[in-house]
């Protein structure tokens, strides 16, 4: 894994510094430890940070094709690079090493901008053809690596690994995009291809942007696409066969490595698989760890424990306190923009275990919205039963008013919550789904929010990122629609941006085999019911794995990956929630209406209320606040 920067001169060939490409590569020094590279030529800066893992000798970056017409620096892996280089070996084109890496320049002389469409694996990379004076950047298909860029106010183009990259440019501007904040706090990311700042952008997945010199920045084109057709004839006992064979070759292509592998190791059922399956194609014990809690609430090291004893893996322990909030500010600096999923701090834990033993680490991520296992789904699914009974022109003044009427019971399993399903009830499914997953819902928005803060909206709601994508995801189908929203947009700016930054920040590589693009495609044509049936989410994938896993493992309830804020809240950060809130930083932010602040806080801490997620967006934001302020007088001294 790696990190990549550079600057290109869109207008003519100004020569750039040295020292700013060096400190905007620096600045990412985490992300590739063992190596720095750089490439200067008349208009363009490439620089690199390497974390070596294939081809340690002869991998180095910026890496050129035969005559250096064509350079390239590239954060991630190409996992069928061995299958492509006796193709372009065949095409006349000569290979100097054994690197993944190569392979991109190769197949951009052979395909051009279609390369993308033959890399199999996770990726962001820029490359540079100097005959054709363009550059060239990609970003895989899941998002599951990062890939920043902007216009800045000297007229060049900056590009990097993380936003901070693009903070390390003086040129850049800070001024904060309000619709971010918007997304922030009702989806709690800035949502691609948005960042926190108005100058800079993220590229979106599966999305390429082609720079020429001389003309002007293009809108990015995309290459990939899910389409859930749920049409595949297969019976249920092939598709278990075909998904046994899929697994093997996604996890096997993902056991390429010159330098120690694991896997992370939960105890639930994704993660399980994973290891299980890895045992099952490796010739040595498999490295797994874990992060067990000292609170029973939150600790599923037991199941972790059950799986590493039947795969007598090389298992590695450690336990985190529950009160372990020390990483609060630290978050903060490790995403650059407001990041509000609490389980970094366990995310960013078991990435420090896992770097101790192994540097590539296998994980289970993406099993949820390919499988079906959210219980999120399920209540979906009934809640669209019911909509589609009854016309929206009757059910959304009916449950409109019963939504506004009924009393709020945060306390309730989400079953009982009958206003929560009310408010779903009066709404289409696009926007019910955007309701279940908000953070600070709109009602909630619209109260937080100063009146001033409101009118810079000018009426926009981060509905519409939903809105977007759905327009784009050719189903009506309530399961395949939401699975396809949560690829789009959980998945990217959630949960990959989570790992990425966890385990990037202890120079670790975590690998994705259930993010497979081909797996994807091919879940994606399989009818529903062999992903929910009755109210047991993932079914086929845990029918697959029954003969290889315990049923106590498959079939518990989920548990997730989580912290007790609630508890946080009114103990030991109680002065420090007070503090933050209603603090000067906050106020003079313009952003909020700061009594009701100060009354979110007070109904929490009184156990009124359970306002635990709302407080820790807003504590995450202040955060962001606060170290935003500092870079900005630092820079200024």
């Amino acid at each position: 894994m790696c990190g990549i920067a550079g600057l290109f001169d869109l207008n003519g060939r100004r020569e750039f510094s040295k020292d700013l490409v060096a400190r905007m590569n620096d600045v990412q020094f985490h992300r590739g430890p063992d190596e720095g590279g750089f490439h200067f030529e008349p208009g363009v800066a490439l620089a690199h940070r390497r974390l070596s893992i294939i081809d340690l000798a002869t991998g180095q970056q910026p890496l050129f094709n035969e005559d250096h017409s064509v350079s390239v620096v590239f954060n991630g892996e190409i996992y069928n690079f061995q299958e492509l280089v006796p193709e372009l070996q065949a095409l006349g084109h000569q290979f100097r090493t054994h690197s993944d890496t190569e392979v991109i320049v190769h197949a951009w002389e052979a395909w051009g901008e279609d390369c993308v469409k033959r890399f199999r694996g996770m990726f962001a990379f820029a490359l540079w053809d100097r005959n054709q004076g363009v550059l060239f950047l990609a970003r895989d298909r899941l998002g599951v690596k990062p890939l920043y860029y902007a216009m800045l106010e000297d007229g060049s183009f900056a590009f990097g690994s993380e936003l901070k990259v693009l903070m390390a440019h003086p040129a850049l501007s800070r001024e904060v995009d309000p619709l971010a904040v918007e997304e922030y706090f009702a989806l709690g990311y800035v949502a691609e291809p948005r960042t926190i700042y108005k100058g800079a952008c993220k590229l979106d997945p599966g999305h390429t942007l082609c720079l020429r010199r001389g003309q002007p920045v293009p809108e990015s084109k995309a290459y990939w696409d899910v389409q859930f057709t749920l049409n595949n004839p297969v019976s249920f006992d092939d598709a278990l066969e075909e998904l046994d064979a899929r697994l093997k070759e996604s996890i096997r292509l993902r056991m390429i490595s010159e330098v120690p592998l694991g896997a992370f190791l939960s105890g639930g059922v994704d993660s399980s698989a994973v290891v299980a399956t890895m045992a099952g194609l490796s010739s040595g014990r498999v490295n797994t760890c874990s992060i067990a809690f000292d609170d029973p609430a939150f600790n599923e090291s037991e199941f972790a424990r059950m799986v590493a004893e039947r795969y007598q893996t090389d298992h590695h322990v450690e336990t985190v306190k529950s009160d372990d909030f020390d990483l609060i500010d630290s978050l903060s600096e490790l995403y650059d923009e407001p990041y509000a999923d609490s389980s970094a701090i366990p995310t960013y834990r078991v990435c420090q275990l896992a770097r101790k033993h192994v540097t590539v680490a296998l994980s289970g991520d993406g099993g949820d919205e390919n499988f079906g296992g959210y219980r999120r789904y399920r209540l979906h699914m009934m809640e669209q039963r019911m909509r589609d009974a009854m016309p929206i022109g009757i059910r959304r003044p009916v449950f409109g008013m019963l939504g506004q009427l009924y009393p709020k019971a945060d306390w309730a399993p989400r079953v009982f919550r009958a206003k929560t399903t009310f408010q779903a009830l009066a709404r289409d499914s696009v926007q019910a789904y955007f309701h279940s997953v908000s953070i600070l819902r709109d009602d909630m928005r619209a109260q937080v929010f100063s009146p001033a803060f409101k009118a810079k909206l000018g009426g926009y709601n981060a509905l519409e990122v939903f809105r977007r994508h759905a327009a784009n995801a050719q189903t009506d189908d309530a399961l395949a629609q939401i699975q396809y929203l949560d690829i789009k947009t959980y998945l990217v700016g959630d949960i990959n941006t989570k790992v990425d930054r966890a385990s990037m920040a202890h120079s670790l590589e975590v690998r994705e085999p259930l993010m497979d693009h081909p797996l994807i495609e091919w879940l994606a044509t399989l009818p529903n019911d062999m992903k929910i049936r009755g109210q047991e989410g993932k079914f086929l994938f845990k029918k697959a794995m029954e003969p290889h896993l315990p049923n106590d493992v498959l079939y518990r309830p989920k548990m997730g990956f989580s912290v007790p804020l609630a508890r946080w809240f009114r103990g030991p950060l109680r002065e420090r929630v007070q503090q933050a809130l209603t603090s000067p930083i906050m106020a003079d932010s313009g952003v909020f209406d700061m009594p009701m602040l100060a009354r979110i806080v007070a109904d929490h801490q009184s156990g009124r209320r359970d306002y635990s997620s709302p407080i820790w967006t807003l504590l995450m934001f202040e955060s962001f606040l606060r170290r935003s302020q500092g870079e900005m007088r630092r820079e200024a001294a």
